[in-house]
């Protein structure tokens, strides 16, 4: 017999039961109420720590959306991955989707133009539209922001006019690049006047709001902003308990305080310790005894994913300045005492801390201090025979 495990760990991964963001859901749904109305809306941007549950919040609410028959699509963000070209073919969706009803046909041609501009213009390499070389000079654009906003005004007059509002969900917002960032920006800013149903509701790290108010000062109007963090001890509990209420099995109270205790209430840490404790243990009561047990897997495991595939992404130099960072004992810490530990001056640095920030290791949290991306991150470096070494020579 296969024991059926009731929970998931893993990027974006849905769980059995989402704890915590009930209040988060219910507001949406109401916006997602009145964005049906032909009424536009405010985007929205959740921020958070790595682990929280950002995308998990997001695909939930695209599932909602869509029971509403409002079009979705869903954007994530790389790096390497080109944003436009993925922003056109979720526009050209949203047209194929406007063609299939004969009396909204005609809307279609507007937009197309449209979208081919922005492609032709700023993604040359695309091959959806082949055009003759007086065409390319005809749809040519220099400026991607006008080129974004009149994709975004003639999707959303006809999104307006065919009664199909759109709302995209676009994950991992700090890694895109600024331009791109201050074009959408700007583009969604002109269809919210205009009054067509078009939002966006966005996820990334806790630097994307420095990263909107720095480059539109109206962003702050534009977007609700709402930080994802760790669950609270009841909330924790419900994530604990809720999945394996239907398998007849329950915790102790002294277990569910152990677990959070570890875990620090973080969903993916909870989905990750509870996987493992219940792989391991047989009986319908899950006891603090067990959990015990499994600790030492649980670590483990998260050095060996979680923890090491941001680690491995560092360049000799950023491992050094987050040993320094992990050396202040208490986080966040300034960006003088890392200088301090790494026996430079402030300056020499940061390059390196921009470096790790654009990485998404590290975020500024207040004016020059600064904190890991990944909760208990500090921890792991503890861990690490590198940082130890490292110690003993600095």
């Amino acid at each position: 017999m296969v024991k059926i495990n009731p929970y998931r760990p893993g990027a974006g991964l849905m769980p059995m039961y989402i704890a915590g963001r009930d209040e988060d859901i219910k507001s949406v749904e109401e916006m997602f109420e009145a964005l049906k109305l032909n009424i536009p809306m405010q985007s929205l941007i959740f921020s958070g720590l790595r682990g929280v549950g950002k995308t998990v919040l997001i695909n939930k609410l695209q599932t909602i959306a869509e029971d509403k028959d409002i079009f979705c699509r869903h954007i994530e963000v790389e790096e390497r991955n080109d944003f436009i070209s993925q922003l056109a073919e979720c526009s050209q969706a949203f047209l194929r989707k406007v063609s299939t009803k004969e009396r909204f046909k005609h809307l279609v041609q507007k937009p197309l133009d449209a979208i081919k501009s922005l492609v032709i213009s700023f993604n040359p390499n695309e091959s959806t539209f082949s055009v003759s070389l007086q065409e390319k000079e005809l749809y040519m654009s220099n400026n991607l922001t006008q080129s974004l906003t009149e994709v975004f005004t003639t999707i959303g007059e006809t999104a307006y006019k065919s009664e199909i509002p759109i709302c995209f969900f676009v994950d991992e917002i700090q890694y895109m690049k600024q331009n791109e960032l201050g074009a959408l920006i700007a583009a969604l800013h002109r269809t919210n006047q205009l009054g067509y149903p078009v939002m966006i509701i966005g996820a990334g790290l806790p630097k994307i709001y420095k990263m909107l108010s720095n480059e539109k000062s109206y962003s702050e109007r534009l977007f609700l902003y709402k930080e994802i963090g760790s669950l609270s001890y009841e909330q924790s509990k419900k994530a604990i308990e809720e999945p394996v209420r239907q398998l007849n099995v329950t915790y102790s109270e002294d277990a569910i305080e152990k677990i959070v205790a570890v875990t620090k209430g973080y969903p993916f840490f909870i989905q990750q310790l509870c996987q493992i404790i219940y792989k391991r243990t047989d009986g319908t009561t899950i006891r603090a005894e067990h959990v015990e047990k499994c600790i030492g897997e649980f670590f483990d495991r998260l050095d060996t994913g979680f923890f090491r595939s941001r680690y491995e992404r560092c360049a000799e130099s950023d491992k050094k300045f987050i040993f320094a960072m992990v050396r202040c004992g208490e986080l966040p810490c300034t960006i003088s005492n890392v200088a301090k530990n790494l026996h430079k001056n402030v300056n020499s640095i940061s390059t390196t801390r921009a470096q790790l920030i654009n990485k998404g290791i590290i975020y500024p949290v207040r004016y020059k201090e600064l904190d890991f991306t990944v909760p208990e991150f500090s921890g792991y470096v503890k861990r690490l025979d590198e940082y130890r070494q490292w110690s003993e020579t600095v």
